[in-house]
């Protein structure tokens, strides 16, 4: 596997005004990509007003867009609709391309709870994705992924302030895991290391400076983060 994480030299010293403190990662996860499927749920799909697709919608975050759990999601002054979108993350552990869904299948190195989280006002008003779904703080992943036995039997629970907002089975996906790993295969190379996140539920809504938002994955991973708003410039 790739995952990238230098310990510092515990001989080297450092001058405290030079250092710079970025947005905390999850250490384990270096992607090259950040593959994302929408509409993967029939309820969430209509609860927005739209179609079920008849095949993967596809789009991507950025890298950057990555923090951990217990790093906050920061929401930005030129969105009033940030939303969560709990989801299962799937991270490789070998490359994949044009890929059977077994194949693919067996390159899984585990799964972690990922949050999605989206400027929805934005998404409506630029018809394409990317602005809305890319802001950094915007991925937030829990730290390491866990091998699991079963694809097709994981719940996933979102929580906002203690309060259930989501809760869905894998196995109610429009497609399931190996099908949407295979699908990507046979458009993009996926990387050992890549994470892909498989779609949200019905019940998401909207984050608020001051909130808590627990994504889970029962009994597997749980990822955990407060909310916060972008502080104001000054010119």
């Amino acid at each position: 596997m790739r995952w990238r994480h230098r310990r510092p030299n515990p001989r080297t010293s450092y001058s405290l005004s030079r250092i710079r403190i970025p947005n905390p990662v999850p250490p384990l996860l270096s992607p090259s990509k950040i593959v994302c499927v929408g509409r993967n749920y029939r309820e969430h799909a209509r609860e927005l007003g739209n179609e079920v697709p008849s095949e993967p919608l596809l789009f991507l975050k950025p890298p950057s867009s990555l923090i951990a759990s217990g790093a906050p999601i920061v929401l930005p002054r030129m969105s009033e609709q940030v939303e969560f979108e709990g989801e299962i993350g799937i991270v490789l552990e070998s490359r994949l391309r044009h890929a059977a869904p077994g194949e693919a299948e067996r390159a899984v190195a585990g799964v972690v709870a990922l949050n999605d989280v989206t400027a929805r006002d934005l998404q409506r008003r630029d018809g394409q994705w990317t602005r809305a779904k890319g802001f950094d703080t915007f991925c937030p992943v829990a730290d390491t992924p866990v091998p699991v036995n079963d694809l097709t039997d994981l719940t996933i629970i979102t929580r906002v302030n203690g309060t259930e907002r989501q809760r869905a089975s894998s196995s109610e996906m429009v497609f399931r895991i190996p099908e949407l790993l295979a699908y990507i295969s046979s458009i993009m190379t996926l990387e050992a290391g890549d994470l892909i996140a498989t779609g949200t539920p019905a019940g998401v809504g909207p984050l608020a400076d001051g909130d808590t938002v627990e994504v889970e994955i029962a009994g597997v991973s749980r990822l955990r983060n407060p909310v916060t708003i972008e502080p104001t410039t000054t010119p």
